[in-house]
């Protein structure tokens, strides 16, 4: 058994279309969508995402579920849901975004780790960005570690790659940048288009620093399990 997975989203085809990607990279995972009102409309409906934490606590024997919700009134029914069911206490919202957290939280899920870890998982997600660095020239600096890394694997950085880069990073205690992007965002890595044969140059600050870079650099050399 792994822990639980539900997505709600105000649209039915959001939420499938997330659970579809996910499971891309989490074949094991209990992935459920619960998208849109039981007629079909864009909306949420609150019995819709109850039934699916219902199964989903039943699916995951035990282990828990984790809920995704992508705008404010489907936080409130996937609230509202956790309220109602029938184990509360097992279930657990996550505060991140819909489609980077889910992925983040089913590769957690399909390494075995607990309710709360794949929470946690989820919501370490961060989009790269220059938001809140100062103007101009930063300082020249070393990171705390670094190392370089030439791509094996015949496709490249594509999504599921990226998700297992990300998914790893994210429960470490450091930042992480590849090429100059967040580490710990599966869409900023995608847009590296790093194919066969380009170099990964992993730069790391934090208590996990060293790990990180040993985690990058592992996954490389391993072909991400498909060379």
């Amino acid at each position: 058994m792994t822990v639980g997975i539900v997505v709600v989203s105000h649209s039915s085809r959001i939420a499938d279309g997330a659970v579809e990607l996910a499971a891309q990279m989490a074949p094991d995972v209990d992935l459920a969508a619960a998208g849109g009102t039981d007629d079909g409309r864009i909306g949420t409906s609150l019995e819709k995402v109850l039934a699916a934490v219902e199964q989903s606590l039943v699916d995951a024997g035990g282990d828990g579920v984790v809920v995704l919700a992508d705008l404010g009134s489907a936080v409130m029914t996937a609230e509202s849901a956790i309220e109602f069911c029938s184990d509360p206490d097992a279930v657990v919202l996550a505060d991140a975004p819909l489609v980077e957290g889910l992925v983040a939280a089913a590769v957690a899920a399909q390494g075995g780790a607990a309710v709360v870890d794949v929470r946690n998982a989820a919501e370490s997600v961060r989009f790269g960005s220059a938001e809140g660095q100062p103007a101009g020239e930063p300082a020249p600096r070393e990171p705390e570690a670094s190392g370089d890394f030439e791509l094996v694997n015949p496709m490249g950085i594509h999504a599921r790659p990226a998700a297992k880069i990300a998914g790893g990073l994210s429960s470490l205690d450091a930042e992480v940048t590849i090429n100059g992007v967040d580490g710990t965002s599966v869409m900023a890595l995608m847009t590296l288009a790093a194919g066969q044969g380009a170099n990964l140059h992993v730069e790391a600050d934090g208590k996990d620093a060293l790990k990180a870079v040993q985690y990058v650099g592992r996954l490389v050399e391993e072909g991400f399990g498909e060379s």
